[in-house]
């Protein structure tokens, strides 16, 4: 019975260092600002909360590991909680936790790229729109699509249209609703470049971005095509670039898509956040921020 409570003692003491590895794991993400690489913003605030159970539960597993009496009994319900399983079926079970928290140690933290968009699939163009069709020019035929028929009505009057990163998605998806009112007008926006390897012709790529619904593990990528009448050998994979040109449309796989002509292409350094998320008052609260009524 002795040695029952020792291998006991053991376990809660393993169990207590990996719940303890997780949660100084999740406080480093989050003290160093890289918690971002891995969540999205409405998920990052539970996630942090997450360490104060964690560090809990294994303050409460070194209790019993350290105080458990000689008979193996830990608990006041006077049963005693024996040990089962296989050294071979322990090992299993702690190398699915361990294994995580040993790669996420040791990997250096990095955000998505153009290897995890040729994994996952590039789509081109919005991931976010309706597949509804529209009567006319800027008219939503239900209420998911009104707010970008009013988001398309701000863009379509703006000289220049600049893609903000906090509504990135949303602003592509209005555009690619309405593709033939915009084609012609200048855009900017910027995101990582991404090209297949098999690629023909060198100055064209996709202009990407990952959208992140809860975290990157159901992360996928999405772009716009982006075309230059220069060569442009200088791109390769991942770097971030800056883009200004004017929107045309094209033909992916028989869909009309919306592209770019690019008159500038720019390197820029990759952003703190580079994911964009889905936020449900993104809309709203852009066309709040122009000014006044339509």
């Amino acid at each position: 019975m002795k040695s029952e409570a020792v291998a006991a003692k053991r376990h809660y003491l393993l169990r207590a260092f990996i719940l303890l590895g997780f949660a100084l794991y999740i406080s480093h993400l989050a003290t160093s600002g890289k918690l971002q690489l891995y969540v999205a913003p409405e998920m990052q605030l539970w996630l942090r909360l997450s360490v104060i159970p964690l560090v809990l539960v294994a303050v409460t597993l070194v209790y019993h590991a350290f105080f458990a009496k000689e008979n193996g009994v830990i608990c006041e319900c006077g049963m005693e909680h024996e040990v089962t399983g296989s050294a071979f079926k322990h090992t299993l079970a702690y190398a699915l936790f361990l294994t995580p928290l040993l790669l996420g140690l040791v990997l250096p933290d990095r955000a998505l790229d153009g290897a995890a968009a040729t994994r996952k699939g590039m789509i081109l163009g919005s991931p976010v729109l309706s597949r509804e069709q529209l009567d006319g020019k800027f008219k939503a035929p239900d209420k998911y699509n009104e707010e970008f028929a009013e988001l398309a009505k701000r863009l379509y009057i703006q000289e220049l249209i600049e893609v903000k990163p906090e509504i990135f998605s949303e602003m592509i998806g209005a555009i690619e609703l309405f593709k033939e009112d915009f084609r012609g007008k200048k855009i900017k926006l910027s995101g990582f470049v991404y090209q297949k390897k098999d690629a023909p012709n060198r100055s064209e790529f996709v202009l990407s971005r990952f959208l992140v619904q809860c975290c990157t593990a159901d992360a996928y990528p999405f772009g716009v095509p982006v075309s230059s009448v220069a060569p442009l050998p200088s791109l390769r994979n991942d770097i971030w670039v800056e883009v200004e040109g004017t929107l045309q449309t094209g033909e992916h796989d028989g869909k009309e898509i919306i592209t770019i002509s690019a008159e500038r292409v720019s390197e820029i350094p990759r952003p703190d956040s580079p994911y964009v998320f889905l936020n449900s008052n993104a809309v709203i609260e852009y066309l709040q921020r122009l000014d006044g009524p339509l």
